[in-house]
Parts: structure tokens; sequence; C-alpha cells
């Protein structure tokens, strides 16, 4: 295992030694389900006595509050016995967490007084599907540079509520922007190295697992702490409320602005394709492949680096296993999926890693005929504009070896073979 802890500058070791007392005391804080819930709808005016002023705030009769508190009850817990936080991470994980609260009031609040939002038709949007550091942001990336296509930036999942404006002028002002940048921008400056593995910021494309996390049904609390218990319990969870959760985030997000082309993206959706397809029936599905060794052995990096922005103790070994054996079997049951037409074959396109970086918009030509949309010479002069102002490694290598999972990739090839076969992945 070749993962060393990056540098961490000066002031996050202060922060961490007790010497900056504003933030310390935040940080000792206690992480509790009462006291967030109680903090989060003070800050929204809201007044909550018992359980029934709770649900009636955080929830909504077509989105109960209760399985959705529930599970974030059981996240804090093993946030408290199992992440070993470091005080900045405490202090991060409190501001993260009361703004996903927030958001959730905010939500509820909306669908109370615009109920007809729910109609709001989301029509065959585009989601990019691959595993993790398969191409699948640079695929996500070109697709939001054809402007028929409307991509959520991440200060719109972070903070939905009220819909963004119309008006170009307004949408690119948007005070929220700021707030986003703030907030994702931050473990960049913990951890040195993290944006030449993924860049973050407010007007950056955004994963759909940003607002999955409003139903606390989420990867994105498992990736940044190590909460293997919750980990385990999510992945045997029905997904169906993180996806109408998802649904309803977009439906707010399109208020206003029309018919919307959305193209959407997240490494979580391979995990739940048939729920996804349930909540989102004419859905176009893009799904990337490469070495699953090499996929992991990147996404245990990145994992492990997102992790030290908030931990002083980083196991890399551990988030190798989890991870293997995580996409072992998604990767089994995308096999099982495919072979017995779980999927809707014809809203499905595959692409390979190594076929993309070689012939890029061959791959992105085949994709929209693949999904009937129409790729234009002036669609091709877009896309390689915008592959000719992202090269790769644009902020710096991103160093990696298969030897990092901890095992010989001899040893590992096995779990993957079926996978490997079905879909013709190479090896790298």
């Amino acid at each position: 295992m070749t993962w060393t802890p990056p540098e961490r500058p000066d002031w996050v070791r202060a922060i961490n030694a007790g010497e900056v007392a504003p933030l310390a005391e935040e940080a000792a804080l206690p992480l509790t389900l009462d006291g967030l819930v109680a903090e989060a709808a003070a800050r929204q005016g809201h007044v909550l006595g018992g359980a029934a002023e709770i649900e009636g705030a955080f929830g909504h009769r077509d989105f109960p509050a209760a399985p959705a508190l529930g599970r974030l009850e059981r996240f804090l817990v093993c946030l408290e016995d199992e992440a070993r936080l470091a005080p900045i991470g405490r202090w991060m994980a409190r501001r993260f967490l009361l703004r996903v609260l927030e958001v959730r009031l905010q939500l509820m609040d909306y669908l109370r007084a615009a109920p007809d939002v729910r109609e709001e038709a989301i029509r065959a949007p585009i989601f990019v599907a691959g595993a993790p550091r398969t191409g699948t942001t640079i695929l996500f990336a070109l697709l939001a540079a054809d402007p028929r296509h409307r991509v959520p930036e991440a200060w719109e999942l972070l903070r939905p509520v009220p819909p963004p404006s119309p008006d170009p002028e307004r949408f690119a002002n948007d005070p929220r922007i700021q707030l986003a940048d703030r907030e994702l921008v931050r473990p960049q400056t913990v951890v040195s190295g993290l944006r030449s593995i993924h860049e973050y910021g407010g007007r950056k494309p955004k994963e759909c697992l940003s607002a999955q996390t409003f139903a606390f049904q989420s990867e994105e609390l498992t990736a940044r702490f190590h909460v293997p218990t919750f980990e385990r319990a999510l992945e045997a969870e029905d997904m169906r409320d993180a996806y109408r959760m998802h649904r309803l985030v977009l439906q707010i997000l399109q208020r206003g602005h029309g018919s919307t082309d959305w193209v959407l993206k997240s490494p979580v959706h391979l995990h739940a394709l048939p729920t996804l397809f349930e909540v989102y029936p004419d859905a176009r599905v893009a799904i990337t492949h490469r070495d699953p060794l090499t996929l992991l052995a990147s996404l245990t990096s990145l994992i492990a680096n997102l992790r030290w922005s908030h931990s002083d103790d980083v196991d890399p070994q551990a988030i190798a296993d989890a991870h293997v054996r995580r996409y072992a079997a998604t990767f089994e049951r995308l096999v099982d999926w495919t072979e017995s037409d779980v999927l809707p074959d014809d809203q499905v396109h595959h692409s390979h890693f190594r076929e993309f970086v070689e012939a890029p918009l061959d791959t992105m030509r085949a994709l929209y005929e693949r999904f009937d949309r129409p790729f234009t010479d002036e669609t091709a002069a877009t896309l390689q504009s915008a592959l000719d102002a992202n090269p790769r490694a644009k902020h710096g290598a991103h160093a990696y070896t298969q030897e990092d999972l901890g095992a010989p990739p001899e040893a590992l090839r096995p779990r993957f073979a079926r996978y490997q076969r079905a879909f013709a992945v190479p090896n790298d």
C-alpha cells in the first residue's frame, strides 16, 4: 500500500491542536440528532415541540421524515463510534449536516407551498453511471458542454430552494454559488493534491448523490467518513427514497425553466440501476468501463484523501477491501441485470475508458446515436473545444498502482472475471 497522508497547511494543524478557540468550541459540540435537528429548525424559523412537529417540519406525506431522520441518527452513532474525526473533521461534519438538514426543511416547505412542482416532467434524462475513475467526469463534462443540455451545478444541488432564476445574469450571480464554493473548496485546502484527483467548485457540474443526501441515503455520507456499519446498512437498503428525493430536487430546479434536457452523473447509480429506471422509466444511461483493479486503486486513493481531510487516522487497506467487495458484487449484478433484460437495452450505452481516451469524439458520437440525439459538425467542434480546455492531469498527476489494493492483481482478478468477459473489459 503506497498511499501516504498528504501534507496539511499550518492552519489545519493549529485547528486540530485546539489553538483556534471558536472552531475548537464548535468542534467539541456533540453530534446528536436532537441537537442538530433543533439547530437547523431554529435557523429556518421552525419551532419544534415533539415528534409530530418534527415530522411536520422535516417531512411530507410523500416524503416522511421518520425514515430519513432514522438513517441520520444511525449515521451519527457511527460517526462518533467509528469515524475517528479530528477537530477540523468534526467541525466540517457539523457544518455539512446542518446545511443538509436546513435544505431538507426548505424542500419540504417549498413542496407544501407549491405542490404542483411535482407535475414538472423530467423527460428522458441522460445518466452517466459508470464506476468511479472510469472517465465519468470527462464524459459528463463533454455532455455539459453541449448547450442543448442542462447539467446541475454544484450550488444548485447543494441549495436548490428557491428554484434558480431562468435569467442568465441572475443565475450566474446567485449568492448560493459562493456558499457552495466555501463548502466544496474547503477540503481541497485541507489536503494538498486532492484537486489533482477530482476538482470541486460551486459552478462545477455536481453528482446526483448530493441530492440523494437529503434523504440521508447517499454515499456522500460514506465517502467522506469511515462509518463501515452505516455503509453496510446503506448497501442493503431499497434506494427508492433517494431517487424520489433526487427527482423532487430536479423538479424544483426545473421550475420556471421550461422543458429541460437533463444530463446527470454519479457512480452510485451503478449499484441501483433497476431503481433508477423505476423512478425514471425513460432514462438513458451511459455506463463506462475500465479495468476494475485500476479504477479501484484510483478510488482508494481518492477516498483516503477525502477521509484524511476529516481524520488523522485513515486506513487505506480498509478502504480498498471495502470497495473491492462492493464493486465485485455490483459488477456481478450488472451482468445479471443485463443478461436477464432487467435493464432496457435500447436505453443503455456502454463505452470503454481506453477507447474513450484514444478517440473521445468517436465515443461521444456513438453515445449520441444510441440515444437518438443529433451529433452535428457543430457538436463535434464544441466538444473538441471542451477537451482542449480540460486536458488530462490539468491539476497535476494522480499517482496510484494496482498494488495499492494490498493484494497481488492475480489474486483479485477472479472476482471480476465474469464482468470483464461480459463487457469485454481489458486488463491495463
